[in-house]
């Protein structure tokens, strides 16, 4: 292995993890500090209307901090373009709703674009919300599952993407601060059927995280990881199942990619071609030498592990401080086949899960059946502060009074945040919100 040069030390001296209080219990990676709506207004979706009062769309179009909370469950499917989250400080609060939760979708053709798309803004948190583009949009390239456009201090965390005719994930453009953990991404669908292009046309260093997820049944792109030079990517802890003909891409295009990639599995399944690449080197373009740091990757099945050119460009050490602990290969495995995803999982989901699990499935040309979602009931919320009226009483605060932002038992997070992280603990355990 070679010695990392001289600018990748430097940027490992100079870009260090922020700090400050987390977004949520839990939350990792270069995102994990967004503020959401922290402090802001509780909006209640009260339908699965795409527009009008208690609608998503009216909660992500108002201004101001703000916290969508779900009383409905079911799938939210836009007969306009879908909307644009474009105003800083909010929070997506999909652990809130009844049944089986929420799933996003458009309604194809020409209004059929991205179904969730964070543009030009910051600070915004979504946390167990699927979306699930079933319906071609007639343009491929606004036809991603989930997009990150211009903007900062994002963190999405176990989100679900699937049937994209782009990438089910896509950062594009100047992003910085942004985390995507512990999510499945699924059946891209061919031409292009791409897991995950984090760094697209950047005009400058970011610094992104992507931690504990599964990509599973797509040609290439398992990740596709092409940044300016300076930034500082990480890639910790996911798992790749599945790739037609490439895993992970490190490309060289806006002048080098300086990467950490540690702790992931690639499994080939009956897609993966015995030419598939594990970790590819793309110099097709190349404006500069990129920069990687290679650590227990574990590679399972037959494929090639890696580009013959890459060894001249693997580091014997991290190329920036890692953000966050990073679990050893086989545990990582463990963890995101037990929990990535949006909660709770829906028959989708589940499925991928067995087939990763069974080496099984395979890279599909269509959509399936967008998965049914049970309704459920929502819990009972009289004061309308976001938290439901049982947990406040268990929790010592009033029922009768909105005190969101109030912090009951003095740790630290308000009423609201621990009852969301209390929320979230429920639908990975498989228990109703009450």
């Amino acid at each position: 292995m070679s010695q990392p040069s001289t600018a990748a030390a430097a940027n490992a001296d100079a870009v260090l993890p922020p700090t400050g209080k987390l977004a949520f219990p839990g939350a990792t990676g270069y995102g994990a500090r967004s503020l959401g709506g922290r402090g802001g207004e509780i909006i209640e979706i009260t339908t699965l209307a795409d527009d009008g009062a208690g609608s998503f769309r009216a909660c992500v179009s108002a201004e101001g901090p703000r916290v969508c909370v779900f009383r409905v469950s079911g799938v939210i499917r836009f007969t306009a373009a879908p909307p644009v989250i474009k105003h800083p400080f909010l929070t997506i609060a999909g652990e809130t709703a009844p049944g089986e939760g929420i799933t996003l979708a458009h309604s194809g053709g020409p209004e059929g674009f991205t179904p969730l798309l964070i543009k030009n803004t910051h600070d915004v948190i979504v946390r167990d919300i699927r979306s699930r583009p079933d319906r071609p949009g007639d343009v491929r390239g606004a036809n991603d599952a989930i997009t990150i456009e211009n903007s900062r201090n994002v963190i999405l965390d176990h989100v679900s993407g699937s049937w994209a005719l782009d990438e089910n994930i896509n950062g594009h453009r100047q992003n910085d601060l942004v985390t995507i953990s512990w999510s499945v991404f699924a059946e891209g669908i061919p031409r292009h059927d791409k897991c995950a292009l984090l760094g697209s046309d950047p005009t400058g260093p970011q610094r992104f995280s992507f931690i504990g997820n599964l990509c599973a049944h797509h040609g290439d792109r398992n990740p596709d990881i092409n940044f300016a030079p300076g930034s500082c990517v990480e890639i910790y802890n996911n798992v790749f199942y599945d790739a037609g003909d490439q895993f992970l891409e490190i490309w060289e295009s806006y002048g080098g990619t300086t990467a950490n990639v540690a702790g992931n599995v690639f499994r080939a399944g009956p897609s993966t071609s015995r030419s598939a690449i594990g970790i590819d080197r793309q110099e097709i373009g190349s404006t500069g030498t990129a920069s990687l740091w290679l650590s227990d990757n574990l590679f399972d099945g037959r494929f090639r592990q890696s580009a013959p050119s890459l060894p001249a460009i693997v580091s014997s050490s991290p190329l920036c401080p890692p953000s966050t602990p990073i679990a050893r290969a086989r545990d990582a495995y463990r963890l995101v086949l037990a929990s990535a995803g949006a909660l709770p999982r829906d028959s989708f989901d589940v499925r991928i899960v067995k087939e990763v699990t069974t080496r099984t499935g395979a890279i599909v040309r269509v959509p399936g059946a967008m998965p049914s979602l049970a309704p459920g009931v929502a819990y009972a919320d009289r004061d309308h502060d976001g938290m439901s009226d049982r947990w406040e009483t268990a929790n010592g605060t009033d029922p009768d009074t909105p005190d969101s932002w109030a912090d009951q038992d003095g740790n630290g997070w308000s009423n609201l945040e621990d009852f969301l992280a209390a929320a979230h603990d429920s639908r990975a355990a498989g228990k109703a919100v009450t």
